[in-house]
């Protein structure tokens, strides 16, 4: 198990999604696999919808280390409840501290498509646009750090393939151009 560092940030990071998200969290750790291998406070945690945000949002907790050169946390959206996204997160987590960093802009294969008949095969880890730089950013007084908070968008293959030849920003201008639904899992790709 990796060594337990201040529980101070564990609880700032929960009170940041609160605060931006209105909602207290049900939380969740998977028992199998190698869950040991990642930070002793990890979990994901799981925000139901409000009447002012109108789905599902699972986010990690813990998945950096305050003392990491560039902490991060991840979250991404859903219609609705479903579990494959703890998994999901608890993977990418895993990734992040046993194989490599993942970061902005990176992109990385699902293994399977998000609902039966999905194009959205792929992760790309964006800005979170829409929260803004409320949630973007936490700093850690006490430590002096600054914790990013990004957000998983699902893309299809053809999207990715498009990033990686006309690069982020690209992908993200043709989002915005077509005003996508980023909770549905069942979009045709836009480019």
């Amino acid at each position: 198990m990796l060594v337990q560092e201040d529980d101070s940030s564990f609880v700032e990071i929960i009170n940041h999604y609160r605060d931006i998200w209105n909602s207290d969290p049900n939380f969740y750790l998977i028992d199998h696999g190698p869950v040991h291998k990642l930070p002793y406070n990890f979990r994901v945690l799981e925000f139901e919808p409000t009447p002012s945000r109108n789905m599902w949002t699972y986010a990690t907790c813990g998945m950096s280390l305050p003392s990491d050169p560039q902490p991060l946390e991840l979250h991404i959206f859903s219609p609705e409840k479903d579990t494959q996204f703890i998994e999901l997160l608890t993977a990418i987590a895993y990734y992040h501290h046993n194989t490599k960093k993942v970061g902005l802009y990176h992109s990385f294969n699902f293994g399977k498509p998000l609902t039966e008949n999905s194009l959205c095969t792929h992760g790309f880890i964006s800005q979170p646009f829409l929260d803004g730089p409320t949630l973007e950013d936490l700093l850690l007084k006490d430590i002096n750090t600054n914790i990013k908070f990004f957000w998983i968008i699902p893309i299809t293959e053809s999207e990715l393939n498009y990033k990686k030849k006309y690069g982020s920003q690209a992908l993200e201008d043709t989002f915005e151009k077509n005003q996508i639904n980023y909770i549905d899992f069942l979009r045709g790709s836009v480019v």
